[in-house]
């Protein structure tokens, strides 16, 4: 793969990168991981760490627990995944993605040691390291040297064979268990959550979100087998009251150490306030023995908490918004969201999947809330087409609703279209979702568009 040799330019070296084993497979071993981490010196045992897996929710709740430990003056790193426009979205420092400059220096310690794994393993005929197993020794090594005082981690795929389960997290916040990524994690949500549950560490504490009956059952299970602590969303913390508000909502949120009113989270839907009320305790849980927190400080972090591509407002009149469910738990939770924070009269969906996903569920799903829905491909090698999609949207819609647009440009501009020509003069907008790649693209092309920054 030409690891070890020099890159000076951030585009070059993820094009390199991209040309590795792709992040959508995976393989269940530790051993390239674990084989370049202790090249490295164990970076990862070098700050301590709050470890997050779930089906959905993962990466709202790892930003909310970054915003509220920075604004408690600590030091952050935060590894989350897939992104949106830039990988370097993946590896923040403070809360910003990582710069180009370290993003590099990063990869010069590194290359070295990527290529005596990738050697090793073609040795024994193994395959190189994955593009993931990459990105994440890239990030502990950011975090390492920048150094933080804290790295909150995001689980790429599953838990137990991740890449980057090789840390020992202080806290484990399971996010909810749903079914996805069948191929790999199993057939059941008993069996996704098994593999899931393979980040909960020896004494430990873990945080868990409402689950399903057997989920939780699994989850406790692990936990007592490893002597962890456990939090359990709606019995030692939870989500008192919530009430929508300009720009997001308000919360009264129960601690594992005290409750706190009058939070201010600037995102919509009730499954965002569960994921406060997870990352609140997942906060407390980190700096624990310091009794209730300073309200004030965590309504501080709680309000610049910013989560891109998910039920973001990028463009008024007629509003656009872009939500990276992929899944049908996540897009029955955007369907609970639109109707709770939104009054729309006309929305039109512009949806795209790939093809590892639920395209029927994901449709299904968002039927109720779409009065059409024009069919798109995001740009992977493992969309489905828009044409057989098409065909899918056609057994959950009547034919008169389904519109098919390969070209994302174009499907957005006849979403608009649609919008504008209801007759509805207020409540009209469209809806962009089925895929994090696609989002991606739309928010390049949509805050492109207008002039925004990419934040």
């Amino acid at each position: 793969m030409g690891a070890e040799e020099s890159i000076d330019d951030v585009r070059a070296l993820w094009a390199l990168l991209e040309q590795r084993w792709p992040e959508n497979i995976i393989e269940p071993t530790l051993a390239r991981i674990a084989a370049l981490t202790d090249l490295l010196g164990s970076p990862q045992s070098a700050f301590p760490v709050i470890h997050i897996t779930g089906t959905n929710g993962k990466s709202s709740t790892a930003r909310m627990i970054e915003a509220v430990l920075r604004s408690y003056g600590l030091r952050t790193g935060l590894f989350t995944s897939p992104h949106l426009s830039d990988a370097r979205e993946r590896i923040c420092l403070d809360g910003e993605p990582i710069p180009e400059e370290k993003v590099l220096q990063a990869w010069e310690e590194i290359a070295p040691y990527v290529a005596v794994v990738d050697a090793n393993s073609a040795a024994d005929d193994g395959a190189p390291l994955s593009y993931f197993e990459v990105m994440t020794g890239l990030a502990f090594a950011a975090f390492a040297d920048a150094p933080v005082d804290v790295a909150i981690i995001e689980v790429g795929l599953g838990g137990g064979w991740d890449s980057t389960n090789v840390v020992k997290g202080a806290v484990n916040v399971v996010t909810p268990i749903g079914m996805d990524h069948r191929d790999y994690l199993g057939d059941t949500v008993e069996e996704i959550a098994r593999e899931k549950a393979g980040i909960i560490k020896p004494e430990s504490v873990v945080v868990l979100a409402q689950q399903e009956l057997p989920v939780a059952e699994i989850l406790l299970e692990r936990a007592v087998e490893v002597d962890a602590t456990v939090a359990r969303e709606g019995l030692e913390f939870g989500v008192l009251s919530r009430g929508v508000a300009v720009g997001g909502q308000l919360l009264t949120l129960k601690g594992l150490a005290g409750e706190y009113d009058e939070v201010f989270l600037p995102l919509f839907g009730e499954h965002q306030a569960h994921n406060a009320a997870i990352a609140l305790a997942a906060v407390e849980a980190f700096l624990g023995g310091v009794g209730a927190l300073d309200a004030d400080v965590v309504r501080e972090g709680f309000a610049m908490v910013t989560s891109p591509g998910r039920l973001e407002i990028v463009r008024r009149g007629p509003s656009v918004i872009l939500d990276a469910a992929h899944n049908p738990h996540g897009a029955q939770a955007l369907v609970q969201a639109l109707r709770d924070s939104f009054d729309f009269t006309h929305l039109v969906g512009v949806v795209g999947v790939l093809s590892d996903k639920d395209a029927l569920g994901i449709l299904t799903a968002l039927e109720p809330v779409l009065a059409q829905v024009v069919i798109t491909e995001p740009a992977s090698p493992r969309a489905v087409d828009a044409d057989p999609l098409g065909a899918i949207a056609s057994e959950v819609f009547s034919d008169d609703r389904v519109f098919v647009e390969p070209d994302l440009s174009d499907a957005v501009d006849r979403a608009l279209a649609l919008a504008e020509e209801s007759g509805q003069y207020e409540g009209i907008g469209v809806l962009v979702t089925g895929s994090v790649v696609l989002v991606g693209q739309a928010r390049e092309l949509l805050v492109k568009e207008k002039g925004g920054s990419d934040a």
